[in-house]
Formats: C-alpha cells, sequence, structure tokens
C-alpha cells in the first residue's frame, strides 16, 4: 500500500500533522504501537496529569474553606474517584482523536513501525509484519521517562510519570527527583491532596529553564505549603523495599542524610524513543538519540520528516510537536510556512501558582547585549488576584530599552499558564510596550497584570 504520507506515532504532533495532512487532500496513514491513539500526552502525560491537579485544586478549597465564608465539615477524599475520573477524562478524548483520524480520512495502522529507507516502513503486529511505501515519512515517535542507572519503575514505591498517575491511595510521604515541569506539578498535586513531600534537585534552583525570579518565587510558595525543597542536592544508592523506598541525600552544604519515604517519582527528563525504528537504514543524523532537522522538520534523510520529543534543538512540549507537525506536513504539501522561533514558543507548568513564559530571561537578555529595562508587577495589587484568594507572583516584562522591544515575559501566578497566551501573541506579532501600554485590558481580571507590567517597563503601572 503506499500513500503519499506515513506519520509514526499518534500522539499531540502525529494526530495534529495526520488531521492537517487529510485537510490537505494528502493520502495519509498513522502507525501507532500502542492500543490506543493519543500518545504520552493523552495517556500519561499532559492530560492525565492536569485532570489531578485540577481535583487537587477543588480539595484545596474544601479543605480551606474559611476564607470563602463557607464552613466545610470533615470532608471526605475518595481518592480512587479521583484517579477514575482522570480515566473518563483521557478515555473521551482518546476517542475523540479516533474520530479526527475517519473524519480526515486517515488510515490507522497498529503496529510497531521500522524505517527500512527508501520510502518503505516494515509494521510489526502480532506477529505478522506488512510493508507499506509513503513518498513522505514523519518521525513523531515521542519520549519517555529517563531513569536512574539500575533503578527500575515499581508501582506503588518507586514511580515515573506513568506509574504515579494511578496510584491506590496518596502515599503519606513521597520524595520527587527532579524539579522541572513534571517535578513540580507533581509535588504540587500530592501537597494538597495531603503526602508529605520533598524534592531533590541537582542544580541550584527549581525549574531550572525560568527566570531566576520565578524560580525564587515558587521555592517560596512551596515551602509556604509545606513542600521542602533540596537543591544542589544528589540523591544515590535507592533501595526499594516492600513497604518504603530507602535512598542517601547528599545535600548543598556537603551533609548527607538517609531517607525513608513511601513513594519516590523520578522526574529527571525525558529521553527521545528513536531506538529500534530503523534509523540506521537512512542517512538520517542523530545527536544523543535526538534527530537533526532543518527549519522545515526535514531530516538528512529525503522525504523523511521529525517533530516532537525526537528533534534536537527544542524543547518537549506538546504543543511544540504540534507546530512542527503543521510545518512539516505544510512544506510536504508545498503550502507556504514558518519555521518555528524558539523564542515565541509559550512554557506552562501548571503548579500552584502557575507558570508562564516566553522569550529570553532578564540574564539570557543581558547575556545577548540586550540593554535592559525590567517590568514587574505583584498580584498582590491586583483586585481579581484578591477576589479569587490568590496574591502569590507577579508578571515580570524584559524588554529592549533601546527600541521598547518585547525580549521576554514571565508570570508565576494564578493561571499563569494561560495569562501567558497575551504576551506570546504580542510578540509573535512584534508589538512594543508602547503598543501593549495602549492596549486596553478588561477590569477585573488577572490579565490586567500583564498590562501593568508593560507600563511597569517605564514606570507607570497605576496600582504599584
Amino acid at each position: 500500500m503506499s500513500y503519499d504520507v506515513v506519520i509514526i506515532g499518534s500522539g499531540p504532533g502525529g494526530y495534529s500533522a495526520a488531521v492537517r495532512a487529510g485537510q490537505y487532500g494528502l493520502k495519509t496513514a498513522i502507525i501507532e504501537k500502542s492500543p490506543k491513539l493519543g500518545g504520552t500526552c493523552l495517556h500519561v502525560g499532559c492530560i492525565p496529569t492536569k485532570a489531578l491537579l485540577h481535583s487537587a485544586s477543588v480539595w484545596d478549597y474544601f479543605v480551606h474553606p474559611e476564607e470563602e465564608g463557607i464552613s466545610c465539615q470533615s470532608p471526605v477524599l475518595h481518592f480512587p474517584n479521583v484517579i477514575d475520573r482522570k480515566a473518563k477524562i483521557v478515555s473521551k478524548h482518546a476517542k475523540g482523536v479516533e474520530f479526527l483520524m475517519k473524519k480526515n480520512k486517515v488510515d490507522v495502522i497498529a503496529g510497531y513501525a521500522k524505517l527500512l529507507g527508501g520510502g518503505k516502513i516494515e509494521v510489526s503486529h502480532n506477529g505478522q509484519t506488512q510493508i507499506i511505501e509513503s513518498k513522505n515519512i514523519v518521525i513523531a515517535t515521542g519520549s519517555e521517562a529517563r531513569m536512574i542507572p539500575n533503578v527500575q519503575p515499581q508501582s506503588p514505591r518507586i514511580l515515573t510519570n506513568v506509574e504515579i498517575l494511578d496510584l491506590p491511595s496518596v502515599p503519606k510521604s513521597l520524595a520527587i527527583i527532579g524539579a522541572g515541569a513534571v517535578g513540580v506539578e507533581f509535588a504540587s498535586i500530592f501537597r494538597r491532596f495531603g503526602s508529605e513531600v520533598t524534592i531533590f534537585e541537582m542544580l541550584p534552583r527549581v525549574v531550572p529553564v525560568e527566570d531566576e525570579e520565578v524560580s525564587k518565587e515558587l521555592e517560596r510558595c512551596f515551602k509556604k505549603m509545606g513542600i521542602r525543597i533540596e537543591t544542589s542536592a544528589k540523591v544515590e544508592n535507592i533501595v526499594n523495599g516492600p513497604n518504603s523506598v530507602k535512598f542517601t541525600a547528599t545535600l548543598a552544604n556537603g551533609s548527607q542524610e538517609q531517607v525513608e519515604v513511601e513513594s519516590l517519582l523520578v522526574a529527571v527528563g525525558r529521553k527521545p524513543n528513536t531506538e529500534s525504528i530503523g534509523l540506521e537504514n537512512t542517512k538520517v543524523e542523530v545527536d544523543r538519540g535526538f534527530l537533526k532537522v532543518n527549519g522545515f522538520q526535514q531530516t538528512s534523510e529525503p522525504g523523511v520528516y521529525a517533530i516532537g520529543d525526537v528533534v534536537a534543538g527544542t524543547p518537549q512540549l506538546a504543543h511544540v510537536a504540534t507546530a512542527e507537525g503543521m510545518i512539516a506536513i505544510g512544506h510536504i504539501a508545498g503550502v507556504e510556512v514558518q519555521p518555528i522561533r524558539r523564542n515565541r514558543i509559550p512554557g506552562a507548568t501548571y503548579t500552584d501558582p502557575g507558570i508562564g513564559s516566553v522569550g529570553l530571561t532578564e540574564s539570557q537578555a543581558k547575556a545577548q547585549g540586550y540593554k535592559v529595562k525590567v517590568g514587574k508587577f505583584p498580584f498582590a495589587a491586583n483586585s481579581k488576584a484578591s477576589i479569587s484568594g490568590h496574591h502569590e507572583g507577579f508578571v515580570k516584562v524584559v524588554a529592549d530599552d533601546t527600541y521598547g522591544e518585547i525580549l521576554g515575559v514571565h508570570i508565576i501566578g494564578h493561571h499563569g499558564y494561560e495569562l501567558i497566551a497575551e504576551a506570546v501573541a504580542a510578540m509573535e506579532s512584534e508589538s512594543t510596550v508602547e503598543v501593549m501600554m495602549n492596549t486596553i485590558h478588561a477590569h477585573p481580571t488577572l490579565y490586567e497584570a500583564v498590562g501593568e507590567a508593560f507600563n511597569a517597563v517605564y514606570g507607570m503601572a497605576i496600582n504599584a
């Protein structure tokens, strides 16, 4: 069987690319080795994690309703029902992906794909193999959690993002190795559900890809919640027991501590799923498992593209995979497309308070030689934040003092991951600080704080 385009992997990047290919009228197939479509993001990543975060936020209101003038006597958390709700959301959206494939006339092929070169793909499923051919191939095989050497996941003690989503109960104590987005999100979830949470991070600060002030504020908020944070720390000698996990933690001051917890989450990053997919039969260039591409997502093998977590040099984010999919399919279809601009990619971390960011941090801008001017506005001075009872955090705008160019925007606060949208649109349209100062923001809203931060660049904020 021959196609115009075959996509390997049905995560957000893969299935979105398939839909777009169908919209362009290309004869399209998508290959998926798992029983259901949707990939890591839908089944064991973005969607189930955010479902748990939502439930944790709702539970937090029941546990602390006094500030709202509400009395809630002896609330009870039925954690299996929380997990069941999460599963129903995942199932609903997995069926939605199936519907999209049918709607856009995309053939779904079950099995494990291996590139044979020359536009041929071997698909193995239930002991049988078939060969399909395509003018173009899009590799969208995603990533999986990295593990510490000689440590294997074993629920409910040693966990990755996969196992932790189906715990039978809330662990009394949870240690987390890694303070990137995955680590801090699960810390935010399980602390609100009642776990005693400790985070161990090798680098000097939590969420190290964010602006330094954002990291500092998240650490302050987490400590206020009762989350213990140990940065510049190393974990080793992990021993999995029948009722607990034990390990040695070397802290920043050089002291060692013997730690025992009910569960341990390993959140030390993700590795690309590029082994055993037949790259040796192609000219695709590989860098530590990641695939090198040009601005149109083309690899060095003619007709072979790569998108998402397997791509070298771009963040492992679902929305990046989707954007790269649109670029690859547009290029295949002969439609004019614009390569991804790294400093226009929004980052979103769904903690409480939430984080949204785009562009350069203050230190990055200075390192690149910009004459930097910073505007900062606290949510403590925002009326909607007061109404919602979430005063933590701020909006920070990093701008070029010479022309008013917006270099970066960094938000930590209630729904910060939603509020970043305005900044992304502003930067994509090349708006200046002055343009955003003159943009009317509705009152009372959280996003007023974004407008105030732009005004603050020139010392013109009204409410601070």
